[in-house]
This record gives C-alpha cells, sequence and structure tokens, in this order.
C-alpha cells in the first residue's frame, strides 16, 4: 500500500463513527494494481468487506480519467442489493506526481429518514414520499448509476449483461463478433484494470485467456 494511504484508513474509521451507521465510507487502494478494499466502515450498507474489488463505475472514472479533471465526484446515484438506493461520493487520492492512487468513497443510505418522514406524513394525513430514482444527478442531469457487489465474478457479470441486454445468456450462444464487442465494451469501462477479470471474463464467455488477450490485442490496433 502506498504511505499516503495510510493515513486514510484512520480516516475511514473515523468518519464512520462520526457521521453514525447511516453512512458507509469505503478506502480503495490502486497503488498495486488490486484496486480492491483496504478500509471499510459500516460495510452492511452495501455487504462489502476488505477485499472487494471497485465497481464498474469506479472503474469507468479510472478508464475515462475523471480524476484529471476532478478532485472528486459528488451526489451521484448508488444501488445496493442490500438497501436499495444510496447517495454516493468518491474522492480521488492522488500522489505528488498527480497520479490516481487511491479512492475514498462515502455512501449515504436514506432509508432511515425516508421511513421517519413517512411516518410523520401518515399522521398528517399525507401520501410517502420514497427515495429518488437512481439514474440522475443533484441538478436532474443523465447520470451512471453504481451498482455494489462484493466480488470479481459478479462485476464481471454484471458488465456482460449490461452489454448484451440478457441475463444468463450461455455463452455458447455467443459468436465471436459478439464475445469481441463485449470485451471491447469491458474494456471500455475498465474492467481489466481488476486483478483476475481476464481469466474471469474468459471463463463467462467459454474462452481462453489467450482468447481474451488476443481480442484485447486486436482492440489496440
Amino acid at each position: 500500500m502506498h504511505i499516503i494511504l495510510e493515513q486514510y484508513k484512520t480516516l475511514v474509521e473515523f468518519l464512520g463513527q462520526a457521521l453514525g451507521s447511516d453512512y458507509e465510507v469505503v478506502l480503495h487502494d490502486l497503488s498495486e494494481g488490486n484496486n480492491a478494499i483496504v478500509a471499510i466502515a459500516n460495510g452492511h450498507i452495501s455487504g462489502r468487506s476488505m477485499g472487494a474489488p471497485l465497481t464498474a463505475l469506479a472503474l469507468r472514472f479510472l478508464a475515462d480519467k475523471e480524476y484529471e479533471q476532478h478532485d472528486y465526484k459528488v451526489g451521484y446515484r448508488g444501488v445496493s442489493r442490500k438497501n436499495g438506493h444510496l447517495r454516493s461520493s468518491t474522492m480521488f487520492i492522488k500522489d505528488e506526481e498527480g497520479r490516481v492512487i487511491g479512492m475514498l468513497c462515502i455512501n449515504f443510505d436514506p432509508s432511515r429518514g425516508v421511513q421517519a418522514a413517512n411516518a410523520v406524513l401518515s399522521m398528517c394525513g399525507l401520501p410517502p414520499v420514497s427515495c429518488p430514482p437512481a439514474g440522475e444527478d443533484e441538478e436532474g442531469s443523465a447520470q451512471s448509476t453504481e451498482i455494489f457487489v462484493s466480488n470479481i465474478p459478479d462485476v464481471v457479470r454484471g458488465a456482460i449483461e449490461e452489454v448484451t441486454g440478457r441475463t444468463g445468456l450461455p455463452s455458447s450462444r455467443l459468436t465471436m463478433e459478439e464475445k469481441i464487442r463485449i470485451v471491447e465494451a469491458l474494456q471500455q469501462a475498465g474492467l481489466f484494470h481488476l486483478k483476475g477479470a481476464v481469466s474471469e471474463v474468459a471463463a463467462q464467455l467459454g474462452s481462453s485467456e489467450a482468447t481474451i488477450y488476443r481480442y484485447l490485442s486486436k482492440l489496440k490496433n
């Protein structure tokens, strides 16, 4: 782990206690290519723990080099498989030369506040409110949604489903051209920044690792 990130591990614990149990605080180490969680507070919100990989949206941040234009992204939508809609923010941690080496992320779960508000509204005979739908930022513009998963197979599976538009499609039903398009989309999403992504993509596409590397080589030409 980069020495700069060491101080952030204490910050994660501090913010987790200071903000309370409705706020998940996460530190990702990007310095050694693992791109995994190295510190987390209130992980019950997303169901993740130490070692969980980056999300597809975080990988897209890296692929698009968002950190070169912004120091942080605030208020985009997150979706947790355990707790529904979240309000998510990410700060890019950089070294002395401006290279991104980590991400400090805060995910707020508003569900308890919504429940309390609805209890008051019910007493007043007013209709309930709900969390705003994912997919729009606070200014109402189109915004990608971050899906939180706890392991690399889920990340790969979710990305493949996003590309094909289908769930559980057998790899035997995919043509070579379709597989190349999937690999290209996964590359553009930054998925191959994840350690072990090539082998997992190969397994889920029913191809060899050598074939995936060959597709990636073709895409670079």
